[in-house]
């Protein structure tokens, strides 16, 4: 629906200081709440006339939001286009995003089984977009600021504004030629060498963010010694090292359960990291891999209970 400027007023408090809860390349993000009660969060672009990207990205961002709907997709309520504001209405998600609770801002350490719930929930809607019925959608901004968490921890994917259909697989094209967008650190190496956009440049992203759930460090660390810097290549080269677990986010508990998933799921982020698009698992296979990777952490973890349940009574 089409909001008025009347209605973001209102929701917001003329944009009041205290609504404010984000900001980001593309503007303010504030919390509104509209007339029937409903909170959202109301995205108000800069107000710079002379930035064409800015404009670009908003009909791009309306355009993919108003297509979809996923249960791990935020929901798009409405948009507002009038002389110089540019303002996005989108479902509202409380617990902020993923980045801030890798670095503990909110008190709460995300377990493993936690994590990987997320990628999970990641997973199955960037395959959704991938398999959209009427053209594929390549997100282009799968960073873990842009994964945002329910009261549940349960992920929602957020931010289109970099957001492009795919090549028409009908027309026999393979790609997207296109300038690069994206943040640094998740951008696919062969997408930023050739301009040549697919699907696979967001596997390309999901794996990036699979190394950050599992060490907690952000894809580029510049206060690090150089080797380490570079988060994705350090930790792959720990990984195929046979050093797995000394990359291990230091909050999370080591136990037989994490090193075997762990192993697991490093496994996948190395297939996801791979040089060429065209060698990575589609983003599908992903989420059916990482489903069974909790499967078996979650039948080892409760195996391990079962074991200490009865040394402990025997020793009693």
């Amino acid at each position: 629906m089409k909001f008025t400027m009347e209605e973001i007023n209102n929701a917001t408090k003329s944009f009041s200081p205290s609504r404010k809860i984000g900001q980001g390349g593309f503007g303010t993000v504030y919390k509104g709440r509209l007339e029937d009660g409903t909170f959202v969060a109301i995205k108000r672009a800069k107000k710079s006339v002379y930035d064409k990207h800015l404009g670009v990205e908003f009909q791009s961002e309306i355009q993919m939001l108003v297509q979809v709907e996923h249960l791990s997709l935020v929901k798009f309520y409405g948009y507002l286009e009038h002389e110089d504001e540019k303002i996005v209405v989108v479902e509202y998600v409380p617990n902020g995003n993923l980045r801030q609770h890798l670095d503990c801002l909110h008190g709460e350490i995300l377990d493993l089984a936690a994590r990987l719930d997320i990628a999970i929930d990641v997973a199955h809607a960037v395959t959704y977009l991938h398999m959209y019925k009427d053209h594929p959608i390549i997100h282009r901004d799968i960073k873990s600021s842009n994964i945002l968490l329910t009261e549940n921890f349960r992920a929602k994917v957020a931010d289109f504004g970099f957001a492009r259909l795919a090549a028409d697989s009908d027309s026999g094209a393979t790609h997207v030629s296109t300038q690069v967008r994206g943040t640094a650190g998740y951008l696919d190496p062969e997408y930023l060498r050739t301009y040549q956009l697919t699907e696979k440049s967001d596997v390309y992203s999901f794996g990036v963010l699979l190394v950050e759930l599992v060490t907690g460090r952000r894809p580029i660390e510049p206060k690090r010694e150089i080797k380490e810097r570079i988060t994705a290549k350090w930790a792959m080269k720990k990984f195929t090292d046979g050093d797995a677990l000394s990359i291990l986010d230091p909050r999370l508990g080591q136990t037989a359960a994490s090193g075997l998933a762990i192993e697991k799921i490093l496994e996948l982020a190395l297939q996801c990291l791979a040089p060429r698009g065209q060698n990575r698992p589609s983003m599908r296979r992903c989420g059916e891999i990482l489903w069974n990777i909790r499967k078996d952490y979650k039948e080892v973890l409760s195996s391990d209970f079962r074991s200490f349940s009865s040394r402990s009574q025997i020793s009693n």
